[in-house]
């Protein structure tokens, strides 16, 4: 007995980005949240006619330029002033001038690093699979003119019947269930 695939969503195809925005901002007027655009270039206002939100990406970059000036300089007081504590020509332990270079240094680097695998972690790369890619036209046209809307069938909005319609209505190309 073969199991019945489940269903994703339903994915609907348009010609340009002007009638692909046109749709994403009537999806979520319409009370649609759990739905994704797919464009092969970047298209003003589709994230914010999908109701996306500010990104937290730049605050995961001040974090980790934060944490590493804060260590790069805590480890160089640590290891001149307390652990090992050498007088050379008089000079203070603690002469904060000379710990600023390496402090610099280690907030670009950390910056960079946590910057680098937060942003991974939020785009959930890598991701060798999605459902999407099962559908023929997406996989030709997705890279090089294609223009998709696809709405999941998680939505508190999803019917089958209903969405379909919905999308018949911003007048597609073809509409097309995406199975998982």
């Amino acid at each position: 007995m073969t199991k019945e695939p489940t269903l994703f969503g339903l994915m609907a195809a348009f010609e340009s980005p002007e009638q692909l925005v046109a749709a994403a901002r009537t999806a979520h007027a319409n009370g649609y949240r759990n739905l994704d655009a797919y464009s092969p270039f970047p298209v003003d206002g589709l994230s914010e006619a999908l109701g996306c939100t500010a990104s937290c990406v730049p605050m995961i970059f001040l974090g980790g330029g934060v944490l590493g000036c804060l260590g790069g300089y805590f480890m160089e007081w640590f290891s001149m002033a307390v652990d090992y504590p050498i007088n050379i020509g008089g000079r203070p332990l603690h002469s904060w001038p000379m710990f600023i270079p390496i402090a610099f240094e280690l907030t670009i680097l950390c910056s960079a690093l946590l910057g680098f695998v937060g942003t991974l972690v939020l785009n959930k790369f890598p991701q060798p699979y999605h459902p999407v890619f099962n559908v023929t036209e997406f996989r030709k046209r997705a890279s090089r003119d294609g223009f998709f809307l696809c709405i999941e069938a998680t939505d508190p909005q999803f019917d089958r019947a209903r969405t379909r319609q919905f999308l018949e209505s911003t007048q597609p190309t073809n509409i097309t269930e995406v199975e998982k």
